[in-house]
C-alpha cells in the first residue's frame, strides 16, 4: 500500500532536485556575485576582449537574478559589437548564450535565429573550444525541443572539438556540462552503459577541478543510476551496494563542504533517497537507518523550506509505520505529508492520489467509515482528473514514444559509427607502432654496420703494421692504398654530383607542376566569374521585364479604376437620380418597384467603389501600407471570417514600390484564402528586422496539398512568386489539409542610397 506512495514521492523529488540544483546556488549568493561581476564589467573597455569574455557570466547572473530584460539587452549590445570583429569566436559565444536564454523565456523562434547566427560566426573562427561550445548550445536546445537524438549528435561533436582544443580555464567546465547532458539523456533512454560511462567522466572531471558541488551532483547521479539498474536486475546485489556507496559518499561530502556547497536542501534530498533504498531493498534490520535518514530529511527540509522533501520523508516514515502495523503513526505521517504537499504552488496529482487512497484504507481499518468515505471521494475526484488528462494526452504520449524509439535507433547508429572509427584509429595506432619498430630495426642495423666498419679499420691498421716489417712490401702496399683512396674520393664526388643533379631536377619538376596547377585554377576561376556575370546580367534582364510588367499592370489598374469611378459611377448616379424623380411622380405600386431598382443601383455603386478601391487603393498612396492594410482587413472581414493585421517593430516604412507590391501580394493571398479555404480567421503579420522585412499570412481554413498546387502551375502562385522575386525576396508556403495554410515571404530593405 505504501510502496506506491513512496515511488511517487521519489520521482517527484528527483525532478525537484534537477531544477533546484541548477538555480539554488545562484539564489543564495546572487547579490554578492552580481555586484562583483558588475564592478569587473565596468572596469573593462567598450568592445574589448575582456568585456566580451565577461559579458557571458554577467548576463547569466542578471538572468537568474530575475533581471531577464537587462541580461538580454546586455547580450544584444555586446554581440552587435563582437559581430564586427574579423574573428567570430566572441560573437558565436554570445549568440549561443542569447539562444539559451531566449529558449528559457519560451522565445523559440528568436532562439532558433540566435543559434543560427552563432553557427555562422563559428565558421569564422579557428578556435576549437568556441566551435565546441556552439555545438553544446545546439545540443542543449535540441534536448529542450524533444530532439534527443539530434542533441546526442551535437554533444558528441562538441566533445570532439573540446578534446582537440588546447587547455583553458573554461575547457573542463564546458566538458563537464556536456557529460551531464549526455548522462541525463541516456538515463531517460534507460541506456545504463552509456549513462555510467558519461557519469564516471563527469565525476572524474569534477574531482580534477576540486568542485564540491559538481562532485556531489555526480555522486547523486551515479547512486540513482545504480538504484535503477538494481530495480531492473534485482539479482545483481552489486548495483544496490554501489547505489548505497555513492549516496553515503554524497552525504559525507556535504558534511565536509557545507559552506562550499551552500545548499542545505541537498542533504534532505540525498537522505530521502538513501532512506528509500534501505526501506525497499535491505533487510528489516536496516529499519533504524530508514528512520534516521527519513528524520534527517524531514528536519533539513523544514529548515530550508523544501516542502516536497519533507513530504517525501513523511511518506517513507508512513510506509515504515505500516510495515510495523502502527496505523495511527502511519495516518499521522500521511496527514503531515498531505499538509506539506499542499504548500507547493503546483501539487503532484499522483502523490495526492496515493495519499488519499492510503488514508481511506487506514480509516476503514480503524472503523472511521465517514472519514474513509471522504478520502475515497477525494481519491475518486483526483483519479477522474488524472484519467481525463491521461486520456486526452494518450495520442501525444504514443507519438512521443515513437519519436523517442526512433531517436534511440539513430543514437545506436551513431554509436556503431563511432565504434567503427575507434577501430580504425586503433588499426592506425598498430600500424604506427609497426613503423616505429621497423625504424628502430633500421637504426640497429646501421649501428651494426658502423661497428663492423670500425672493426674493419682496426684490422686494416693491424695489417699495415705487419706489412711495415718488410720495406718492399710496405712501399708497394702504401702505393696501392693511396691509389685506392683517390679512387674512392673520386667516386664520392661523382655520386655527390649525381645526387645534387637529381634533387635539382626533382625541384624543377615540382615548380613546373605547381605553376601548371595555379594556371589551371586561375582559368577555372575566370570561367566561374564569367558565368556569374552572365547570370547577373540575366537577373537584371528579368528584373527589368518584371518592372515593366508590374508598372504596366498598376497603370492599367489605375486607368480602369478612374474609368469605372468617373464613367460608370457617374452614369449609375445619374440613373439613380432619374429613377428617384420618376418615383416621386408615380403611384404606390410603381414606387415600390422603382425603390427596388434604386436599391440594386446602390448595391452596384458600392460594388463599383469596392472594385475601384481594390484596383488602386487611395489609402496606400496617401497614408501608407499600415493604414491601407487595416482598411482592407476591415472591409474583407464579415460574420464568418475575421481578418487581423499586426505590425511588429515597424519603425522604418518601406518605399512606395515595396509597399505597393507587398499590398498586392497580401491582397492576392487573402483573396485566395477567403475564396478557397473558408477560414474563420486570417492573420496578416509584418515584422521589421535589422536588414529585412518578413510578411506572414496565416489562415485556419481547409488547407491544401502543396505538391498538387505546384504541379498545376497555378497562375496566382506564379504571379505571387514573380512579385516576391521582384523584391529580391524568398517565398515559403506551409499547408496541410484541414490544418490551414501559412505563407511567409521575406525581402531585404532598400538602402537610402538606392
Amino acid at each position: 500500500m505504501g510502496q506506491k506512495l513512496l515511488g511517487q514521492f521519489l520521482r517527484w523529488t528527483i525532478y525537484a532536485f534537477g531544477i533546484a540544483y541548477l538555480f539554488c546556488f545562484n539564489i543564495v549568493q546572487a547579490q554578492d556575485l552580481l555586484n562583483r561581476l558588475k564592478k569587473e564589467y565596468n572596469k573593462t573597455g567598450k568592445a574589448s576582449v575582456e568585456r566580451f569574455q565577461l559579458t557571458g557570466k554577467y548576463a547569466q547572473a542578471l538572468f537568474f537574478n530575475n533581471q531577464q530584460d537587462e541580461a538580454i539587452a546586455l547580450l544584444e549590445e555586446n554581440v552587435s559589437l563582437a559581430s564586427k570583429l574579423s574573428d567570430g569566436k566572441y560573437a558565436a559565444y554570445l549568440y549561443t548564450i542569447l539562444a539559451i536564454n531566449n529558449r528559457i523565456l519560451e522565445n523559440t523562434s528568436i532562439s532558433a535565429d540566435n543559434i543560427g547566427k552563432a553557427k555562422l560566426y563559428a565558421k569564422k573562427t579557428t578556435e576549437l573550444e568556441t566551435k565546441g561550445y556552439v555545438k553544446y548550445g545546439e545540443g542543449w536546445l535540441a534536448t529542450r525541443n524533444n530532439k534527443e537524438a539530434e542533441a546526442v549528435r551535437n554533444f558528441l561533436q562538441a566533445l570532439q572539438y573540446f578534446d582537440s582544443a588546447p587547455p583553458s580555464p573554461t575547457l573542463d567546465t564546458r566538458k563537464s556540462s556536456v557529460y551531464k547532458e549526455l548522462t541525463s539523456i541516456y538515463a531517460n533512454w534507460n541506456e545504463y552503459e552509456s549513462q555510467e560511462k558519461y557519469g564516471n567522466l563527469a565525476l572524474q572531471l569534477a574531482v580534477k577541478q576540486k568542485d564540491a558541488s559538481a562532485i556531489f551532483e555526480a555522486y547523486m547521479s551515479m547512486g540513482y543510476m545504480y538504484e535503477q539498474q538494481f530495480i531492473l536486475n534485482p539479482h545483481i546485489q552489486q548495483h544496490r551496494n554501489l547505489a548505497e556507496k555513492y549516496y553515503l559518499q554524497a552525504i559525507d561530502l556535504y558534511n565536509k563542504n557545507k559552506h562550499t556547497i551552500a545548499i542545505a536542501s541537498n542533504l534532505s534530498f540525498v537522505a530521502n533517497n538513501l532512506a528509500n533504498l534501505y526501506l525497499r531493498f535491505y533487510p528489516e534490520s536496516y529499519k533504524g537507518k530508514v528512520q534516521y535518514y527519513a528524520q534527517l530529511a524531514e528536519s533539513k527540509g523544514l529548515e530550508t523550506g523544501q516542502h516536497n522533501h519533507v513530504a517525501s520523508a513523511y511518506g517513507i516514515q508512513a510506509e515504515l509505520a505500516i510495515q510495523e502495523q502502527d496505523f495511527a503513526r502511519a495516518k499521522s505521517n500521511l496527514l503531515a505529508s498531505l499538509t506539506e504537499i499542499n504548500k507547493e504552488p503546483v501539487t503532484d496529482q499522483h502523490i495526492l492520489l496515493s495519499i488519499y487512497e492510503n488514508l481511506s484504507d487506514i480509516c476503514e481499518r480503524d472503523g472511521d467509515y465517514k472519514e474513509a468515505l471522504r478520502y475515497y471521494k477525494l481519491y475518486r475526484e483526483v483519479f477522474e482528473s488524472i484519467y481525463n488528462k491521461e486520456k486526452l494526452g494518450l495520442s501525444k504520449r504514443l507519438e512521443a514514444q515513437y519519436e523517442k524509439e526512433k531517436q534511440m535507433q539513430e543514437v545506436k547508429n551513431l554509436q556503431l559509427e563511432s565504434e567503427k572509427k575507434e577501430q580504425q584509429l586503433q588499426l592506425m595506432q598498430v600500424l604506427g607502432t609497426q613503423q616505429r619498430q621497423e625504424l628502430e630495426n633500421l637504426r640497429l642495423r646501421e649501428e651494426n654496420n658502423l661497428k663492423r666498419l670500425e672493426l674493419s679499420r682496426m684490422e686494416a691498421d693491424q695489417q699495415r703494421q705487419a706489412l711495415r716489417l718488410s720495406k718492399l712490401e710496405s712501399e708497394t702496399r702504401a702505393g696501392e692504398a693511396l691509389n685506392y683512396r683517390k679512387e674512392l674520393s673520386y667516386r664520392e664526388k661523382i655520386n655527390r654530383f649525381y645526387t645534387i643533379l637529381i634533387a635539382a631536377t626533382f625541384i624543377l619538376l615540382l615548380v613546373l607542376f605547381y605553376a601548371y596547377r595555379q594556371r589551371t585554377k586561375h582559368m577555372k576561376q575566370r570561367e566561374r566569374l564569367h558565368g556569374l556575370e552572365l547570370e547577373k546580367e540575366r537577373q537584371r534582364s528579368n528584373i527589368a521585364t518584371l518592372t515593366a510588367m508590374l508598372d504596366g499592370q498598376e497603370q492599367e489598374r489605375g486607368r480602369l479604376a478612374r474609368d469605372l469611378h468617373d464613367g460608370l459611377g457617374g452614369l449609375l448616379s445619374g440613373t439613380k437620380l432619374h429613377l428617384s424623380h420618376i418615383s416621386e411622380q408615380s403611384d404606390v405600386f410603381s414606387k415600390r418597384q422603382l425603390s427596388k431598382s434604386i436599391e440594386q443601383i446602390d448595391i452596384a455603386v458600392d460594388e463599383l467603389r469596392r472594385v475601384a478601391h481594390n484596383l488602386m487603393p487611395d489609402l496606400l498612396q496617401n497614408y501608407g501600407l499600415e493604414e491601407a492594410l487595416t482598411d482592407y482587413a476591415s472591409r474583407m472581414s464579415n460574420d464568418s471570417t475575421e481578418i487581423h493585421v499586426q505590425f511588429l517593430h515597424y519603425r522604418n516604412p518601406m518605399d512606395k514600390d515595396q509597399e505597393l507590391i507587398t499590398y498586392r501580394v497580401i491582397q492576392e493571398l487573402v483573396n485566395n484564402a477567403v475564396k478557397h479555404a473558408s477560414p474563420h480567421q486570417v492573420i496578416i503579420q509584418i515584422v521589421e528586422e535589422e536588414l529585412r522585412y518578413m510578411v506572414t499570412v496565416e489562415d485556419d481554413g481547409k488547407g491544401f496539398d502543396i505538391d498538387n498546387i505546384k504541379n498545376t502551375n497555378s497562375a496566382g502562385l506564379h504571379n505571387i512568386n514573380s512579385r516576391v522575386r521582384f523584391l529580391s525576396g524568398n517565398l515559403h508556403i506551409q499547408s496541410s489539409v484541414t490544418l490551414g495554410t501559412s505563407v511567409e515571404f521575406e525581402f531585404p530593405k532598400k538602402n537610402k542610397d538606392d
